[in-house]
């Protein structure tokens, strides 16, 4: 009876100490000390070809591994280390070592290109960097070859093995050697407080250079306790983990928010093996960026659009009126027999099927990073998946807001969470302040004070409005393009209504003092070749892209997408091409957004020609 008390006093306190943790490492040994032999993470070894489970105290033990070989290096607390790894135990493992010396982890993402990568490195003078790639990093070794600050370079994947870098570089280790080698047990080492810089994590860099936000252990736990609370994942709950942890929003509610809740993660292996995974592990809560679920929605049209009369007519009963019984769940309207008597039907014959393409156990589909479409979140509310929508940015740490389950509003990104106050400024701005806003820009202060006013409210460039306690956004305020003829246009919103037809891969619309709006279009491939066939053109693909027919079609489909848009807003040219932009060629983000001025150089020629006459 005595051993049962001192668990469950022992199981009390944890939860405690979750509740009260302050810094990150708090919330892992919190969750360590709850939990120990629960599946804390899952992910797929080539080796073996099967999926393996580390449960909590597996992965404290590798942790410390990582913590007695960092503290080693004898780096001073506030030191810099770099991370350019794919995301999953590896990375959970130096994430957490590093945090628990007091060192700072600036997150990279593997497939950005080395000159971006060099300026991070660079710019926030790292003392080590710990990456996966070994051909990677031979791209980027001439970039650091003279950051003095670096000292050691760890190389994870054991294909680096004799890699003449290696010996070249006097820096550069591999891992296993590096783990292995004997060390005295490390000192504890300085004490880490909720004030303590965690991260540096550098912006996007869709208008320009990326900067870097500091982002203390504080800021990031009170959002991660604020989020907690509102979503409610559980113990039982298996999230299916694919954006890069070098995103803000994937630390967050990925990987931290998992820790606390005491949820199981699941390490997709890829992009393209998504779908399979989706099977395999069948999980209970996905985080992703709208585009993910853009593609979702294109996937099931297309699917839909080659099938009979009656399957579309039946998804369409089903989307209506699964519709219907979501605003009557949200007591947004009163029940309806109709519903009632058909959607237990329609569900298995329609709906179950689409939660099916997601492993059919998933409960909640949470998107932030990005506006969702109104037709792609209706139709996956309509067919059983609670797409909650929320709101955030990386100075932010990055969620300001987010709809819950019992009070979802998908024309919104929700209400504030706790702690986290919003108010409308000047030009309609949205303004934020709470406990999760950073510490500042790193070593850019005319930028912080730009950013941060002396009272703590953050300057976020988005607009938007506050009805009800919900958010809406209205789009970037930098990012609105402004015609030679005044009229003012959301990028944003057109691009959104262009891509939900499966026509369109990623678009981004020009036209800053420019006489009309124009389009860059990068078209599904299989599509663009079914419409040439369809259209009668002859030749190579890229022959056809250039031709009148395609370039009309792909206006007419532009036009049809952006109806409910003023007229003046509606495309008048377009360019095609079926070459994805991609984060590697610095085209866009790691969450998919196009980075305008740099495509705008790409297509300088291009976009020259479509305004030539």
């Amino acid at each position: 009876m005595s051993a049962i008390l001192d668990r469950s006093t022992t199981v009390a306190a944890a939860r405690r100490a979750i509740a009260d943790a302050g810094t990150l490492p708090d919330l892992f040994n919190a969750r360590v000390a709850l939990t120990p032999d629960r599946v804390a993470y899952r992910q797929y070894d080539a080796q073996s070809q099967s999926w393996v489970d580390w449960t909590w105290g597996a992965v404290a033990a590798e942790v410390a591994r990582w913590r007695r070989a960092l503290a080693g290096e004898q780096f001073p607390a506030g030191s810099r280390i770099a991370t350019i790894m794919p995301s999953g135990v590896s990375y959970v493992c130096v994430d957490q070592a590093a945090l628990s010396l007091g060192l700072v982890i600036v997150p990279l993402h593997p497939t950005d290109n080395p000159g971006n990568v060099g300026f991070i490195l660079r710019d926030s003078e790292i003392s080590a960097l710990v990456i996966d790639n070994p051909d990677y990093w031979t791209e980027l070794a001439p970039e650091v070859a003279e950051l003095a600050s670096l000292k050691r370079i760890v190389i994870t994947s054991d294909a680096a093995a004799g890699r003449p870098l290696l010996a070249t570089d006097p820096r550069a280790t591999r891992a296993g050697p590096w783990l292995d080698a004997a060390r005295p047990l490390e000192a504890l080492g300085p004490a880490v407080s909720p004030e303590t810089l965690a991260a540096i994590v550098y912006t996007s860099g869709t208008t320009g250079r990326p900067k870097g936000v500091m982002l203390s252990h504080r800021n990031v736990v009170s959002n991660v306790l604020s989020v907690l609370k509102r979503v409610r994942p559980s113990a039982d709950d298996v999230f299916l983990s694919f954006l890069p942890l070098s995103h803000t929003f994937e630390r967050t509610a990925g990987y931290y928010l998992p820790i606390a809740a005491g949820s199981t993660v699941a390490y997709a292996r890829s992009i393209p093996q998504l779908g399979d995974d989706m099977q395999t592990i069948r999980p209970t809560v996905l985080v992703a960026v709208p585009r993910i679920y853009e593609r979702a929605y294109a996937a099931i049209r297309s699917a839909l659009a080659k099938k009979g009369a009656l399957a579309r007519t039946l998804f369409d009963w089903t989307e209506r009126l699964g519709w219907r019984r979501f605003l009557a769940s949200q007591d947004a309207a009163p029940p309806s027999p109709l519903v009632l008597a058909l959607m237990p039907i329609l569900d298995r014959a329609v709906a179950a099927n689409v939660r099916a393409e997601f492993g059919g156990r998933l409960s909640r589909a949470i998107a932030g990073g990005a506006p969702m479409p109104s037709a792609v979140s209706r139709c996956f509310l309509a067919m059983g998946i609670d797409v909650l929508q929320g709101y955030g940015m990386t100075e932010t740490s990055p969620i300001v807001s987010v709809n819950s389950p019992t009070r979802n509003d998908p024309a919104t990104v929700g209400e504030p969470i706790e702690g986290v106050e919003v108010r409308i400024g000047a030009g309609d701005e949205i303004l934020v302040r709470g406990p999760n806003v950073m510490m500042g820009y790193w070593r850019r202060e005319a930028e912080t004070a730009r950013a941060l006013e002396p009272d703590g409210w953050l300057h976020t460039g988005d607009k938007g409005s506050l009805r009800d306690g919900r958010i809406t956004i209205r789009g970037r305020i930098k990012d609105i393009i402004v015609t030679s003829t005044g009229e003012k246009i959301s990028p944003t919103d057109l691009e959104q209504a262009i891509v939900a037809d499966p026509f369109f891969d990623q678009v981004m619309v020009i036209g800053e003092q420019r006489p009309f709006i124009a389009a860059l279009a990068v078209l599904n491939r299989s599509a663009a070749e079914q419409a040439a066939k369809e259209l009668g053109i002859a030749g190579e693909l890229g022959e056809a892209l250039q031709s009148e027919p395609l370039r009309a079609l792909a206006l007419a489909k532009i036009g049809r997408a952006v109806a409910q848009s003023p007229k003046y807003a509606t495309p008048r040219k377009v360019w095609l091409t079926v070459e994805p932009w991609t984060v590697g060629g610095a085209l866009i983000t790691p969450t998919l957004k196009p980075k305008r001025l740099a495509i705008e150089r790409a297509f300088a020629a291009e976009i020259e020609r479509l305004y030539a006459k």
